[in-house]
């Protein structure tokens, strides 16, 4: 039900522009600029880290999330392309034309014209590093180097063979900076060790270091060894879900091995490490044309419970995903309910190192929150996918669903306060707050690239 009050209260929100505010109006003492460590999984969905309560063991996910702020409103985008470019330009995605994963042959990639998180951060004398997954840009001239990152390593494309490394339709993906390269080894193997290394042996011990750690698991195809099943083999009796729980424990124990490097080169009190998916859960894989036949159907993947839906669209269960920061001695064990994007992980990062932000971000700088979460975040969250967009205006969100052949689209709004699982539809129980919720996200829609926009009515 929609209070009296509320709705005013959001109007006079629309009138006099509050909701558009770029910082959270708060004076922190800021500490030392850490050493950053971004891990990304891929298609992790709510329910498939245990300290959501989920089956899946993940030890060194959960000591993070357990002695760290778990960031419990923490929206993505609903595939993996744009989520990384909402990470690396602080706005949504959509401002640039990327609405949906970059895959086939597509020439997509992020413009020149932006300045990217990394080549911010080495305004400050960062070094920065990429190993695993880009996928903002399928060609090595467009690669991690190309935009920021001093050193990089892992995939271009979206998907891969873990051991051959290769596209599903055959192209080469494996590279080390700007040369394509081959070599043996499961991915997840192979990009922590590699992120080791440089940790180890190759870094600038002179210099702070930004490190994005983008996983290929447990996005399919799943191709685990025993060593990760055989835990699951009594408590989790669909093999596809099996497979895709091995995928994750192997990813949790090698992110545990980073972690322990970190403490043994002396660099865990000085680094903020940041755990997020990029994505909810996909339901399940059929691969009828792709590999060469190679990988069997998978249907069942990952898990959102209690959140609706899959990977793809705008629902919580795509967008709401794991997030956690966790930096010792500086952030205290809590669960934060303030929502946040990942547009506001370049402006918080960016504010906390003492770096102007870019005029082109759109995401906000919520670092106050993080330490404190009595300090609430007040920005709207606006998150576009090539199937729905949506509009997250505290407690209510607007969904609305494109239709082709020029039909008119269909509009659903929830109070996630209330309602976070999204069951009730209450587009029709208030004109004023449905007319306002739409002006809102018709504001943020225009301001999106005009080569993907498509006539509403």
């Amino acid at each position: 039900m929609i209070f009296q009050t509320d709705k005013v209260f959001l109007v006079l929100m629309v009138f006099i522009g509050l909701f558009s505010c770029k910082e959270i109006p708060r004076e922190t003492k800021k500490p030392n600029p850490p050493n950053i460590l971004v891990i990304i999984a891929d298609d992790a969905g709510w329910n498939d880290v245990g300290y959501n309560g989920s089956e899946i063991h993940t030890p060194n996910i959960d000591g993070l999330a357990n002695n760290g702020v778990q960031l419990n409103r923490f929206y993505a985008n609903p595939t993996c392309s744009p989520s990384r470019v909402s990470l690396l330009t602080g706005m949504p995605a959509s401002r640039l034309g990327i609405v949906a994963p970059i895959s086939d042959k597509s020439d997509k990639t992020l413009p020149d014209s932006i300045t990217t998180l990394p080549q911010a951060l080495k305004k400050q004398n960062y070094q920065t590093a990429l190993f695993g997954k880009w996928h903002l840009g399928l060609n090595i001239s467009n690669g991690p180097n190309a935009f920021g990152f001093d050193y990089s390593y892992g995939f271009l494309h979206g998907q891969i063979d873990q051991y051959t490394h290769r596209y599903k339709n055959g192209d080469a993906s494996w590279y080390r900076n700007n040369e394509m390269i081959e070599e043996a080894g499961h991915t997840t193997d192979l990009v922590t060790q590699e992120t080791i290394n440089w940790l180890t042996k190759k870094r600038d011990v002179s210099k702070n270091f930004y490190v994005q750690l983008a996983y290929s698991a447990p996005h399919f195809p799943l191709q685990e060894e025993d060593r990760w099943k055989e835990p699951y083999l009594e408590t989790i009796k669909n093999g596809s879900r099996r497979d895709f729980a091995a995928a994750m424990a192997h990813m949790d124990y090698s992110i545990g091995l980073v972690l322990e490097t970190l403490k043994q080169q002396n660099l865990e009190d000085n680094t903020l490490v940041i755990f997020i998916s990029d994505n909810g859960a996909m339901e399940n894989w059929y691969p009828e044309n792709q590999y060469d036949g190679k990988f069997k159907p998978n249907p069942v993947l990952g898990s959102n419970e209690p959140l609706r839906d899959w990977k793809t669209s705008n629902y919580e269960g795509a967008i709401r995903v794991p997030a956690i920061m966790y930096w010792k001695n500086h952030l205290k064990a809590s669960k934060n309910e303030n929502y946040m994007s990942v547009s506001d992980v370049m402006p918080t990062l960016l504010s906390l190192v003492n770096q102007n932000i870019p005029k082109d971000v759109e995401g906000v700088n919520v670092w106050p929150s993080i330490l404190n979460s009595k300090t609430e975040t007040h920005h709207d969250i606006y998150i576009r996918g090539h199937k729905q967009e949506s509009l997250i205006h505290k407690p209510w969100k607007i969904i609305r669903t494109r239709n082709k052949h020029n039909s008119p689209p269909l509009y659903e709004l929830f109070n996630i306060e209330i309602d976070p699982e999204e069951k009730q539809n209450i587009i029709d129980t208030d004109d004023d707050v449905t007319s306002t919720m739409k002006q809102l996200l018709n504001k943020q829609f225009a301001k999106d690239d005009k080569t993907v926009n498509v006539e509403l009515k």
